[in-house]
């Protein structure tokens, strides 16, 4: 039985009504691994999220504006020849920003990985002068058309494309892992909640004889469920803390493993100083999430069970 000098009317406080209402210790008990587990997957989900919508922003800047121009002529002395002619052509217009052309040497080290050897030798296979533009503003498609008429007119030759057009599968690619990962944080923030619904369900059904006693000798719904908060407020807390640390330990191994493969697409999308607040912001959101549910499932059953 509960001693009724800890139940006081007007105020009631039941610190020893709660060591028998959440008797397991809690590091011991399953709830709070079950939320680290929870925090460190949401914390991963919600990395990788970010991460790649900081590699789509950024692809997006450096290519805005820009096309690439190819000259597509297999004999080199006409081939050379339309490319200076391009690059003049190119010089006389207002709309554009820049422009550059790409040394042979640099093409044939991108094709290197794909012809070998082979790459490194123009008369074997030929390859297209590569000239890369910026125009001001954004490229539309009545611009993109206008600016092909014109070249071609110049120079026959000429392959004008849209450097956001090759990039177009990929972007829709990034697009999908996007949802995907909001789907996962969806689904594991669901998980979490249904988690903290059965503890304090279990909680309830195993304390119910000490719950009854404790209304017969005056302690209201919202002070009883305020028991159950501080336990499985706590229990969110010691779990939110160890899965961030797992999360961000992942994190950073996956970053570090990403940031050796040397590409540029995948460095755009490290983390700025307002990703890692977000990522800190989960355990605090599970804390509350926990308390919350824990409160509205407790008076719930208790206004069905009293």
């Amino acid at each position: 039985m509960i001693n009724s000098g800890l139940i006081r009317r007007g105020g009631p406080r039941f610190s020893g009504a709660s060591s028998r209402m959440m008797p397991q210790a809690r590091i011991a008990g399953p709830m709070p691994w079950v939320i680290a587990i929870m925090i460190a997957l949401t914390v991963m989900a919600a990395g990788a999220g970010l991460a790649l919508s900081n590699v789509a922003s950024n692809a997006r800047a450096e290519i805005a504006g820009g096309v690439t121009i190819q000259i597509v002529e297999g004999a080199p002395a006409e081939r050379e020849r339309q490319a200076d002619r391009t690059l003049t052509f190119l010089g006389g217009r207002e709309d554009i920003i820049s422009f550059r052309r790409v040394p042979d040497e640099e093409l044939a080290a991108l094709l290197e990985p794909w012809l070998g050897e082979a790459a490194t030798e123009s008369e074997a296979v030929p390859t297209p002068a590569l000239i890369d533009v910026r125009l001001s503003g954004p490229v539309t498609a009545r611009r993109l058309q206008d600016l092909r008429a014109a070249l071609v007119a110049e120079v026959p030759a000429a392959r004008l494309d849209a450097q956001a057009g090759w990039l177009a599968p990929v972007f829709e690619a990034i697009r999908s892992l996007q949802y995907l990962a909001i789907g996962l944080v969806v689904l594991l923030a669901a998980t979490s909640v249904a988690a903290v619904w059965l503890a304090a369900r279990s909680a309830l059904g195993s304390n119910r004889d000490t719950i009854e006693v404790i209304h017969h000798l005056g302690g209201s719904d919202g002070q009883i469920a305020r028991i159950f908060q501080r336990s499985i407020g706590l229990d969110a807390a010691l779990g939110g803390a160890a899965g961030l640390a797992l999360g961000v330990g992942a994190i950073f191994v996956l970053g570090r493993q990403f940031s050796d493969l040397g590409s540029g697409l995948v460095a755009g999308g490290a983390l700025a100083l307002e990703d890692w607040i977000t990522i800190a912001a989960v355990p605090v959101a599970g804390v509350v999430l926990a308390v919350l549910t824990a409160r509205l499932t407790v008076i719930g059953a208790l206004r069905r069970m009293l």
